[in-house]
């Protein structure tokens, strides 16, 4: 199936959206409390002096002298002193070596002209990042090729849409379930139309998606409320709360996370049952809408085998630390399906397979509807 005019001029609308989207401001700048004007840099770890740390089992905890070398920006090539902070938490502790880079934020005296304080806040990993970001994009472009653009510009617009829309505006106190209904329904568009076409294969793909990440939605509250899980059980959530931002429905904000995790497995099903079915119909024209249908049934049974442990690979790989802690002290299962944090793990898991399960008869149907012409 060629490329339209259709597809050339929504790529091109896309792909100025996501320009536009770039250059969205956040609103929520300056709120860290950083000096105006302070600079975040690359610097190089010079020296160390571990003199005041103290070590206590497997945690460090004290101050770590440093003395680093600017090297980007307009203070680079200037080496200063600073001091790295231990709290004796392994996930937020880091101890330096001499020649590590370091990611510094350095604040101006009043002249501008020199540094009053450097802060060294972690590893410097932008450059490693860019790295893997260019790699992925290189094997996308050179597999997929002009499919593999249009892949790469959805993913983009994907990660500027929850940055700059879906995050800012909930922390604004838009309702969790709308504004993840909302975003959940313009990425549905974008990636479905991006990859599959302004055709009716997409539509069929899009219609199908829309109506389990629906179902999703609506067994997500159904359910939520019977589970009794608050949603400060998410890392970090209870932050907000402290952080000038105590106005938040947390518990919704964590429902929402649940269909919006599971919409890209979601998308995933829709767009295999419906290209299978596409290519059904070009190869036989005179098939019946029933025939098709239950082609698409069979096509979706095929599938939804395997993709409904997908979720389950995926939370059981965030939580595992967290399972193996429990294996490892004998805690009996009673007690592990009870708890908070499992039975979240438990309802994200359940609810978003049950999503996935009903997409692909939905969108069976769709293609029964839109492919076959009376």
């Amino acid at each position: 199936m060629g490329t339209t005019r259709k597809d050339i001029l929504f790529v091109l609308f896309l792909a100025l959206l996501t320009a536009g989207l770039t250059l969205l401001p956040s609103g929520f700048g300056g709120r860290s409390g950083a000096t105006d004007g302070a600079a975040r840099e690359k610097a190089l770890i010079l020296r160390t002096d571990d003199s005041t740390m103290r070590q206590f089992g497997i945690v460090r905890t004290g101050d770590q002298g440093l003395t680093i070398r600017v090297l980007s920006g307009r203070f680079a090539g200037q080496e200063l002193e600073a001091v790295n902070h231990l709290m004796g938490r392994l996930e937020l502790d880091k101890v330096f070596a001499p020649g590590d880079k370091a990611f510094v934020v350095l604040d101006p005296d009043e002249s501008g002209n020199a540094v009053a304080k450097a802060n060294v806040l972690d590893f410097y990993r932008m450059d490693i990042e860019l790295v893997v970001l260019a790699l992925f994009s290189l094997f996308l472009l050179v597999f997929a090729g002009w499919t593999g653009a249009k892949a790469l510009l959805s993913f983009l617009f994907t990660a500027l849409m929850i940055w700059k829309v879906f995050l800012p505006g909930m922390l604004r106190g838009w309702d969790p379930v709308l504004t993840s209904l909302g975003v959940v329904a313009a990425l549905t568009a974008a990636i479905i139309f991006l990859v599959g076409g302004m055709n009716r294969r997409g539509a069929v793909a899009f219609a199908g998606s829309m109506a389990g990440i629906s179902i999703t939605c609506v067994l997500a509250l159904a359910f939520g409320s019977a589970f009794r899980i608050h949603g400060a059980v998410k890392p970090f959530s209870e932050t907000l709360l402290y952080s000038g931002f105590a106005h938040l429905d947390l518990t919704k904000i964590f429902l929402a996370g649940i269909f919006l995790a599971s919409s890209g497995a979601v998308m995933d099903l829709a767009m295999d049952v419906a290209a299978a079915m596409t290519e059904i119909r070009s190869k036989n024209p005179d098939i019946t809408r029933k025939e098709l249908v239950l082609s698409g049934f069979s096509v979706g049974r095929a599938v939804v085998g395997t993709m409904t442990t997908t979720l389950l690979l995926a939370y059981t790989g965030s939580y595992s630390s967290l399972l193996m802690a429990f294996i490892a002290q004998g805690v009996p299962l009673a007690n592990i399906l009870n708890m908070q944090y499992v039975a979240a793990e438990i309802l994200n898991t359940l609810v978003g397979s049950f999503g996935l399960v009903t997409v692909a008869p939905l969108t069976a149907l769709a293609g029964g509807l839109l492919l076959v012409r009376k």
